[in-house]
């Protein structure tokens, strides 16, 4: 057989090599860091852009539009959920028509819309609610938002959720195109690149945690929102500058065709036996030696079938006849290895409920708490997750330089621990920061109601809500690299596109699992006459909420604990 199937899909760096020696398709080699400052620079503007209109959001829901916590955190998870699963989406356009470029190219001019509209919100007062005093949002008697108000609100937030469709599952990979990965220096340079897109990523976080935030707390709404806008369109001009220096890959289409005809086509040959000989199983010729030749495993079988060659299904130049009745052994021992995967992604979801409510109900927290810190810096409760950034920017260099090293003398084992060991610790530091939470929270509604003014908020210092969030910072660190790192490694090559839309899908199913929570524990405790989630912080049992959610996140890991002793690491693919 001299050609390979069509629905086979190469590797990433197979495609690269093959993109760069097609000279018809690129007409100059990878610019490296010379592309840089147009893709990074639009991808910190960018992020700048997002974080800075979304790090304060609970705040300006309840503040501007007059909402309860409850209606606040639901609307903002159902965005964050609906954002987070929009880079599936975005990841599939972009492999299977438009490519990388045009798809950020979209996505950036649709988050600038939807800033755009956001911004307008807070500067044209009849898009809002009338004003109220705070006595009034106390006392639950401001005028509510109507629905075409909330309307626009919705508008802006699904363009953002598109505009981040576009930009977060291609903006890495169209970075990594630029760089020339069959030399060292390219190779190096990839290395770097992702060093300090971390790295500029942290910056841009601690950026809008405070200086944004304090802008739009104590300056302007309108300013506040309006310069992340204004970054949102330098970003964009910036990227369109380096167009001619970009190197542009075709799309070469979607894997989640090829899992699809593994499926469809181990079901049409289900009435088949399995034969002893691996030699009757298709196995195109790799014309790119860049990948190992691979055989069937035992697991999942039933699968197998697929890639059994009956009668004439390949064609005399070794092309199969029909990708919907015989897959290659490649194919299927991608599709083994995404089955294998799923279940470690199901503990992820639930894993990252703690995470969820930091950035609402911790917010909440800090609205009734003493935000004085010294005699002249009054701290924006928006900004308390500054405390979390801090604890990652210390941990982490201090763990991959100093922990990981003492480990791996200790183990014999490179990383020092096992990557699922890694995302084990992870959630128990998230059940461990829900303890914390409920036991802390107990202590500032009893101080409020005992010791605090007309206003409900607590003599206690926000800064006691620093071991939670430090204690979170752990959990991302553990959770959230170990499990891209995870999916990566674990991940063949050519899939590795998909584990990184994992994460969003992670994260996007974890915001709509908290706001399920969140609606069922409000409902089912109002109707027993002890709301844990009233509007009032200080009459409502939030402590309860933050137990419920250690108690369901246990579970979780009992369940993780169960997969991951049954997970077989990814290494070389042994024969039948």
């Amino acid at each position: 057989m001299s050609g390979i199937c069509s629905s086979f899909s190469p590797s990433e760096e197979e495609i690269g090599a093959a993109d760069l020696q097609d000279t018809n398709t690129n007409q100059r080699k990878p610019a490296g860091w010379k592309a840089m400052p147009f893709v990074l620079g639009n991808e910190t503007f960018e992020r700048l852009a997002s974080f800075g209109l979304m790090a304060n959001f609970m705040v300006y829901l309840q503040s501007e539009y007059h909402m309860n916590q409850v209606k606040a955190a639901t609307l903002l998870n159902t965005w964050s959920a609906a954002s987070n699963f929009a880079p599936v989406i975005g990841a599939y356009v972009s492999d299977a028509f438009i490519g990388k470029f045009w798809t950020i190219a979209f996505g950036s001019f649709s988050s600038l819309l939807g800033m755009i509209i956001m911004t307008l919100t807070a500067l044209l007062p009849q898009l809002r609610p009338p004003p109220c005093t705070h006595e009034g949002q106390l006392h639950g008697q401001c005028v509510g938002h109507n629905k075409a108000q909330l309307g626009i609100l919705i508008a802006s937030l699904c363009w953002l959720s598109i505009g981040t469709g576009g930009i977060k599952p291609c903006s890495i990979p169209f970075s990594v195109d630029q760089f020339d990965l069959t030399t060292e220096e390219g190779r190096k340079g990839n290395n770097s690149f992702y060093n300090l897109y971390y790295t500029t990523q942290t910056i841009v976080l601690l950026i809008t945690q405070t200086v944004v935030v304090y802008i739009q707390n104590d300056i302007s709404w309108a300013i506040g929102f309006g310069i992340p806008a204004l970054c949102m369109l330098f970003a964009i001009v910036l990227f369109f500058v380096g167009t001619k220096v970009y190197i542009y890959i075709k799309p070469e289409g979607s894997v989640f065709a090829a899992v699809a005809q593994v499926l469809v086509a181990a079901y049409k040959k289900r009435q088949l036996n399995l034969p002893s000989d691996d030699g009757q199983f298709y196995i195109p010729p790799f014309s790119r030696s860049l990948l190992p030749e691979l055989h069937l495993t035992r697991q999942y079988s039933c699968l197998n079938k697929a890639a059994l060659i009956v009668g004439d299904e390949v064609k005399q130049d070794g092309l199969c006849e029909n990708p919907w009745r015989l897959c290659s052994v490649q194919q299927v021992e991608d599709v083994k290895c995404l089955i294998n995967i799923i279940p470690i992604w199901l503990t992820s979801v639930l894993g990252f409920l703690a995470m969820n409510q930091q950035g609402t109900f911790t917010v909440a927290q800090a609205l009734k708490m003493d935000l004085q810190f010294g005699p002249s810096i009054k701290i924006p409760a928006g900004s308390v997750g500054v405390i979390t950034l801090i604890a990652i920017a210390i941990w982490l260099p201090f763990y991959d330089r100093v922990v990981v090293a003492a480990l791996e003398k200790v183990t014999k084992q490179e990383g020092g621990i096992t990557l699922l060991q890694r995302i084990g610790i992870g959630n128990l530091f998230s059940i461990l920061t829900m303890l914390v939470s409920g036991f802390l929270e107990t202590e500032r509604r009893l101080s409020a109601l005992s010791h605090g003014g007309t206003d409900g908020i607590a003599p206690m210092t926000v800064m006691w809500l620093t071991p939670q969030l430090i204690l979170i910072g752990f959990s991302e660190i553990f959770s959230i690299v170990g499990l891209i790192e995870f999916y990566n490694k674990q991940f063949p090559e050519h899939m590795r596109s998909i584990g990184n839309s994992l994460i969003y899908l992670t994260f996007s199913f974890a915001s709509y699992a908290s706001s399920i929570v969140i609606s069922v524990v409000h409902d089912v405790s109002a109707r027993h006459g002890s709301n844990w989630l009233s509007d009032d912080i200080n009459t409502s049992k939030l402590d309860y909420f933050y137990f419920l959610i250690a108690g369901i996140s246990s579970l979780n890991f009992l369940f993780f604990l169960f997969c991951a002793r049954r997970y077989h690491y990814r290494s070389s693919v042994k024969l039948m």
